[in-house]
């Protein structure tokens, strides 16, 4: 999959994670929902719990995991967008299960290794 802009490129790794978990039996809600200072990749259904997945993308492993991408800061914003979105559809933080999962793609897709619960909601 050679691609020369990066939001192509991650736009196709994004709808390979979403190929992959629609496999493994998830259902799409919505892709790529922006907020200010941040985007859920994906948003989608596992049984009753919604999960926002955020994909990362690394052509090696040579200088690390495509999870390690993952910083502090960049959680945080998953967890505003996360909450903005859920506000949005008119639930609450409080009574509604969901969950953030990760979708590292390594080898230009050849290696995806779907990680559930990447951040925990103390």
């Amino acid at each position: 999959m050679k691609l020369f802009n990066r939001r192509a490129t991650g736009q196709a790794y994004e709808a390979a994670a979403e190929k992959y978990l629609q496999g493994c039996g998830l259902v799409i809600i919505e892709r790529n929902f922006q907020v200010r200072g941040g985007e859920l990749d994906l948003i989608m259904r596992d049984g009753e719990t919604i999960v926002f997945v955020e994909v990362r993308y690394r052509q090696s492993q040579r200088y690390g995991h495509a999870a390690e991408t993952v910083t502090p800061s960049k959680m945080n914003k998953l967890v505003k967008a996360a909450n903005l979105w859920l506000m949005k559809q008119g639930l609450s933080v409080y009574s509604t299960d969901f969950r953030f999962d990760l979708v590292a793609i390594h080898q230009q897709g050849e290696q995806i290794e779907w990680i559930k619960n990447v951040i925990t909601q103390g």
